[in-house]
């Protein structure tokens, strides 16, 4: 079967009860980020933040930039090649600013990723791609993002307890984080095998009636082909150290030099608990776990919390305005596909 869209961009599928429970998750999240600033105003010098913060290079800063212009490069790229090997030729031009939309469905309705992917189909089945193709690239693109964090949260854990930092809370974090990043794929490859028979329940979660719809013809061909597999994962893995690596630029942009192996599991621990957190955009949780595991490495806490806030600023707060935008331009391309 074919579909040429989905209703609310993917969050159509969602009864009443589904779109409460969205709600509440951004009330709880809106709760975590005051718990988050009460707590780090009461243990942090406020003046010594405003300081750092005057301190900045616009040199990094701009650094900075350039690194999360690569992060959407690299998921363009890796769209791109997957098009590629299902038959289908798409400039990077074109592929570009969907990957600014897809962020911001799939951090307004935190799902796995699933939001997002269900948007992004719907995205390239508006611009002539069969829904088939679609889904066959998108899977094996999701089976190398979670092979990918799966991978990165490992060698996270190994570098906080090769330094004798890795705390229980971290391990169980980690435990559950490993088990989304099998569930998810596995639980996307049954659903296009046995879609029609899934549960109620599941067909209810915001996009994944739509997207079993559009897997239903889906090939598999991508999935056997090691090459293709390989090349999304090392580019999700890509996505993955830039990331990092902006936290570690906004560390030295503060003037507070500290080694890769700092920046890197103090992100991924982050990510982590943000991923398999209900609350959109991991409000509060992100930046609570990302400080607190820079500050058991040794950064003094003023630096790691004003590092972490730059860091969510340039990956999650500044591409927020611009996604909005293209979600908005793909809602009306798609209103006024179904009225056409």
């Amino acid at each position: 079967m074919k579909t040429t869209g989905f209703r609310n961009a993917g969050t159509g599928d969602s009864p009443v009860a589904a779109r409460w429970l969205h709600w509440a998750g951004w009330v709880f999240g809106l709760l975590a980020l005051f718990a988050f600033a009460a707590v780090a105003a009461h243990l942090a010098d406020i003046e010594r933040i405003v300081e750092l913060l005057r301190s900045l290079s616009p040199a990094w800063l701009l650094l900075a930039l350039l690194l999360q212009a690569a992060t959407y490069l690299s998921l363009a790229v890796a769209w791109q090649n997957g098009l590629h090997h299902a038959g289908v030729e798409r400039s990077l031009r074109s592929l570009l600013p969907l990957t600014l939309a897809k962020l911001f469905v799939d951090q307004a309705a935190p799902t796995g990723g699933i939001s997002g992917t269900a948007f992004l189909v719907a995205a390239l089945v508006r611009r002539g791609i069969d829904a088939p193709a679609c889904m066959a690239v998108l899977l094996a693109n999701l089976v190398g993002h979670y092979g990918a964090n799966l991978l990165a949260a490992l060698a996270a854990i190994a570098l906080l307890w090769q330094a004798h930092e890795a705390r229980p809370w971290m391990v169980g974090v980690f435990a559950l984080f490993a088990l989304v990043s099998v569930v998810i794929p596995a639980a996307m490859l049954a659903l296009r095998r046995y879609g029609s028979r899934a549960p109620s329940w599941l067909l209810r979660v915001p996009g994944v009636a739509s997207l079993v719809r559009a897997a239903d013809d889906a090939p598999m061909t991508l999935l056997h082909r090691p090459g293709v597999l390989a090349t999304m994962t090392s580019l999700s893995v890509a996505v993955i150290l830039l990331d990092a690596a902006t936290l570690w630029v906004m560390l030295a942009a503060l003037g507070l030099p500290a080694s890769f192996q700092i920046a890197f599991p103090s992100y991924l621990l982050a990510m982590m608990v943000a991923t398999v957190g209900p609350i959109p955009l991991g409000l509060g949780t992100f930046e609570a776990t990302c400080a607190a595991v820079l500050v058991l490495q040794g950064i003094p806490i003023e630096g790691a919390l004003t590092a972490t806030l730059l860091l969510r600023g340039f990956t999650t707060w500044l591409p927020l305005l611009p996604g909005l935008v293209l979600v908005r331009r793909e809602l009306r391309l798609a209103h006024g596909a179904s009225r056409g």
